[in-house]
């Protein structure tokens, strides 16, 4: 957790984040300025969640990323600009996010995320990890684990998205609002601060969690099949190396419902919650990515209850909802 006992912020910092302070307090601004956090992936998705991260005032963002910027990612990545096709991400967003807050540390890493060791995560209070498969993500989240980093992993396909957290036992407050009856029978609102706790599965309890357990079908036909197409796309990405793509859209379009046919045969998912799943779209990554960052900032900050776990973003209704899995 960020400690910070030794952090003061400055007459200029006091004045920057002078609405942050009055909305969420003196002591959980100090904790985001001593928060580094590791973000990688930078593409639309990636770019909002650095975008909130960064205004926000944290201590230093790592921004990693070793692809190179292409035209699809003008859909949704505002940190690039348009020259830098052939760019790598991190470096071409590098200069339009440092101007976004020019108190903040930011640090460019071009590596390739699978080559980093165990070891490299320890050196962050928050890795947040976009693109990536999911053997990856679970080796990264259980090296969290064992030093108490909080995990972020998130990802937005076309119209659909997801974020999940992992903060282990996360101790936070929360205020409690009441009425209490005061004076000659009049009802005041009384505001009480709470300390509670949660606790957090790994993310590999979540992802191999049995859809077919017959509550959860219960479930699914009630909030939707959200769940199922978040199975669905990180199946392909883990058979095909990449993501469904636009430009061979009728073919990874088949690929993707024999994907489903073959892990939900049975729950009836239609065939239309695969059909907006092709590059990522600028208002939905914008939705996505600043629900994550929020989580992020509360989980530093310790100011409210978290999301836990997983966010759903359902392009069917246009509305994001939060599942508990495997808790």
């Amino acid at each position: 957790m960020v400690e910070n006992n030794s952090i003061e912020l400055t007459e200029q910092e006091t004045e920057l984040y002078d609405r942050q302070i009055r909305l969420w307090g003196l002591d959980s601004q100090k904790r985001l300025r001593a928060a580094r956090i590791l973000l990688c992936g930078l593409n639309g998705f990636g770019a909002e969640i650095a975008k909130n991260i960064i205004l926000a005032g944290v201590k230093s963002i790592t921004l990693l990323d070793n692809r190179n910027v292409s035209e699809a990612d003008f859909c949704s990545q505002f940190l690039a600009p348009q020259s830098s096709v052939g760019m790598n991400r991190a470096v071409a967003s590098l200069l339009r996010a440092q101007a976004l807050n020019p108190m903040v540390e930011i640090n460019v890493d071009i590596a390739k995320l699978d080559d980093k060791s165990d070891e490299y995560f320890h050196n962050f209070d928050v890795v947040v990890v976009t693109e990536a498969t999911k053997k990856l993500q679970i080796r990264i989240d259980n090296a969290c684990r064992l030093k108490g980093v909080k995990f972020f992993a998130g990802d937005v396909w076309g119209t659909f998205g997801y974020s999940f957290a992992d903060l282990q036992e996360h101790n936070f407050a929360e205020e409690i609002f009441k009425h209490k009856q005061g004076e000659k029978n009049k009802s005041e609102m009384v505001t009480s601060t709470v300390k509670r706790t949660v606790c957090f599965p790994p993310l590999q309890d979540v992802l191999e969690f049995d859809h077919n357990e017959a509550s959860f079908v219960k479930k699914i036909k009630r909030t939707g099949p959200s769940f199922i197409v978040l199975k669905v796309l990180q199946n392909f990405r883990e058979t095909y190396g990449r993501d469904p793509f636009y430009k061979t859209r009728s073919e990874d379009l088949a690929k993707l419902l024999a994907i489903r046919n073959e892990i939900a045969p049975n729950l009836g998912i239609p065939d239309a919650a695969f059909v907006h799943v092709f590059a990522q779209i600028s208002p939905v990554a914008a939705i996505v990515g600043g629900e994550l960052a929020q989580e992020i900032i509360k989980a530093v900050s310790q100011k409210e209850a978290p999301h836990n776990n997983l966010f759903l973003f359902d392009p069917a209704t246009c509305c994001g909802y939060v599942e508990t899995i495997a808790n």
